[in-house]
């Protein structure tokens, strides 16, 4: 069955959809994540840039992860709703912000990282693989890995 996702910002300026099934879906822990989502982490769906079609005009900002890498977080500007990050390090890639997702429940994290910068009262990683910081296998790995299972 096909899982093709779409999603919106809160005020409905920005929307997408996506033309590819997701494969992976991440919370992530870092103090960037948990800054901009406004809690203490956030889930993020990794997807081709070719893939998604963005309707609406979108800010951007740039910060530096934990990890060093240049992050850009991508926003409506009217209501501020996160809709995707890119990363850098790793082009061709949108990481849609499972908040903006009209069916949150259209994907399942299976991965938590930075789980050491999560606060001690967020319970966000329970039955997922969890690490402390990135692990090992870098964030492009686990994409490439997670599309070839």
């Amino acid at each position: 069955m096909e899982n093709h996702l779409s999603g919106s910002c809160l005020c409905g300026a920005v929307s997408y959809t996506v033309s590819a099934e997701p494969t992976l879906a991440v919370h992530c822990a870092c103090v960037a994540c948990r800054k901009s989502s406004g809690t203490s982490h956030s889930t993020h769906v990794p997807m081709a840039a070719d893939a998604v079609k963005i309707s609406g005009e979108l800010k951007s900002y740039e910060t530096q992860a934990d990890s060093g890498n240049r992050i850009l977080h991508h926003f409506c500007p009217n209501c501020s709703s996160s809709i995707y990050n890119s990363n850098a390090d790793i082009s061709g890639m949108m990481f849609l912000r499972a908040s903006s997702l009209d069916n949150p429940d259209a994907i399942s994290p299976s991965v938590l990282v930075y789980a050491s910068r999560a606060p001690k009262w967020a319970s966000c990683g329970e039955g997922l693989a969890v690490f402390d910081e990135m692990p090992p296998t870098k964030a492009a790995d686990m994409i490439k890995e997670s599309q070839n299972a």
